[in-house]
C-alpha cells in the first residue's frame, strides 16, 4: 500500500480551517512518493499569462539545510523538517522564451494558434508596463505556489510554517543563485511532521476587516 493511500486525505475545506503554522518538526522522512506529490500540487498553481516563473528550491541536505538555517536567523524549524522549500521569483519570466509554455498550452488544447499569438504580443508589453513592479509581480505568483504547497501539505498529514525571518542575499547564496541579481526570494516553507500541537488563535469577526464594495462598509454575513 502506498503511503498516500495509507494517508487520510483532507478536503481542501477542512485542511484549511485545520492547519497551523508549525515551529518544531520531528525529523521523520517524507515518503518520496508523498514529496512528488507536493511538488506536482504546487506548480499546479495558477501564474500570470501561466509563465511559471517561479523557481522552487527543496532543500534536504543536512549541509545544507543549516547554511539555510543560519540565512534565517538560525531558525531551527529548517533544520528539523526534513525539506524546507525556497520559493524565488524571475521577475524578467515574461521576456524570456516562453516556447515551451505554449508549445505545452497548444498540445493540451488549452490554448489555439490565436491565443499564443496574442499573448506573444501582449506579454511583453504587459512585462515593459510593470517597469519596476516586475519583482512584485514575480513575488505574488510564487507566494500563490506557496499556499497551495501548505494546503496540499496539510491535507496530506504534514505540517508547514511560512517564513519571513531570512537575509535574501544569504538565502541566494545557499541556493546557488549569488550572481543573479534579478532573483527574488519570495518566502521559505519548512515542511514536514508536526512535534508540536497548535491551537486555532481565532479569528477578528468578519466586520472587522471584510466589507462589501467599500472599506467602511462591514460585512455581516
Amino acid at each position: 500500500m502506498s503511503a498516500i493511500a495509507q494517508t487520510q486525505v483532507l478536503d481542501v475545506p477542512s485542511a484549511i480551517l485545520q492547519r497551523r503554522s508549525i515551529k518544531t518538526f520531528k525529523s521523520d522522512p517524507i515518503p518520496e512518493e508523498i514529496l512528488k506529490q507536493l511538488v506536482e500540487l504546487t506548480v499546479a498553481a495558477p501564474s500570470s499569462f501561466n509563465m511559471q516563473g517561479w523557481q522552487i528550491i527543496l532543500v534536504q541536505d543536512e549541509a545544507q539545510k543549516a547554511a539555510l538555517s543560519a540565512a534565517s536567523w538560525n531558525q531551527q524549524q529548517i533544520v528539523q523538517a526534513p525539506v524546507t522549500f525556497v520559493f524565488a521569483a524571475d521577475p524578467y519570466a515574461g521576456e524570456k522564451d516562453l516556447t515551451p509554455v505554449y508549445e505545452q498550452a497548444l498540445q493540451t488544447g488549452a490554448w489555439n494558434e490565436g491565443t499564443v499569438n496574442y499573448f506573444k504580443n501582449a506579454i511583453p508589453q504587459f512585462q515593459a508596463g510593470l517597469a519596476d513592479k516586475r519583482r512584485e509581480y514575480g513575488i505574488k505568483d510564487a507566494i500563490i505556489a506557496a499556499t497551495h504547497l501548505v494546503l496540499a501539505a496539510e491535507s496530506l498529514g504534514l505540517s508547514t510554517c511560512f517564513m519571513n525571518g531570512w537575509i535574501e542575499e544569504q538565502v541566494k547564496a545557499v541556493i546557488g543563485a549569488a550572481d543573479d541579481p534579478d532573483l527574488a526570494i519570495a518566502v521559505l516553507v519548512p515542511v514536514g511532521y508536526p512535534a508540536e500541537p497548535r491551537l486555532n488563535p481565532g479569528r477578528l469577526p468578519l466586520s472587522a476587516n471584510v466589507s462589501v464594495d467599500r472599506i467602511g462598509n462591514p460585512y455581516q454575513g
